[in-house]
């Protein structure tokens, strides 16, 4: 099986995933800009799950203060308050107030430049907020190559590199692909895989090794 081979098998079980999820009825009632709240939920969920996001882009919107020209001039405690359910809230506060100081459309090396922003982060935020051609390599895309295709890399942009060359060069696909892999792992390819049940049982390579142990 070929990468691109393997979008379209989890496009056809899964669907259209059409990540990022945003409020955009929030965004036109409070005037305030999508991409916003792309780059707050990028950095937010950052060591927790998307649950504890939207507590905390919740409260955010509670007091109408989703948007970076908000985050820029809140005073830095309430906003900690308000992000704690992402958990790291210190930290991720004093991210977000370094990201609402950045030019409109920051570069990769912009971001990766803010302590406390990766790789990962950097490329979501320039891929769902900015529609620029970056992929976005996660442990589940990490997880998904390895058992399927046997590849494992050291570096991020190995995996980054690897799939972008195999995949048409389409924003809306690296989009699509990147939430197809996050839903095929939460349902089927998890840290303990389910393989018995997983659509691609019978294209992966590692799919003998778990079965053996469970």
């Amino acid at each position: 099986m070929k990468l691109f081979d393997l979008y379209n098998v989890l496009l056809s079980s899964f669907g259209y995933q059409n990540w990022w999820p945003v409020d955009l009825d929030y965004h036109k009632i409070n005037n305030t800009d999508p991409k916003d709240e792309i780059i707050i939920g990028a950095i937010l969920t950052q060591n927790t799950n998307w649950k504890n996001v939207e507590k905390a882009l919740e409260n955010l919107k509670s007091q109408k203060l989703l948007s970076l020209k908000a985050i820029k001039d809140i005073d830095i405690e309430l906003l900690k308050e308000l992000i704690r359910p992402s958990g790291f809230f210190h930290r991720k506060a004093e991210i977000l107030k370094e990201v609402s100081n950045l030019e409109e459309s920051p570069t990769r090396e912009t971001l990766l430049n803010i302590k406390g922003i990766g790789k990962e982060t950097a490329d979501s935020i320039l891929l769902y907020a900015y529609h620029k051609p970056y992929f976005v390599v996660d442990m589940y895309t990490k997880r998904l190559l390895d058992r399927v295709f046997d590849i494992a890399f050291k570096e991020y942009d190995q995996y980054a590199n690897f799939i972008t060359s195999q995949m048409p060069q389409d924003i809306d696909i690296y989009k699509e692909f990147h939430a197809l892999i996050v839903e095929h792992a939460k349902r089927y390819c998890k840290k303990i895989p389910n393989c018995g049940e997983c659509i691609l049982k019978d294209v992966c390579i590692k799919k003998a090794l778990y079965s053996s142990k469970s």
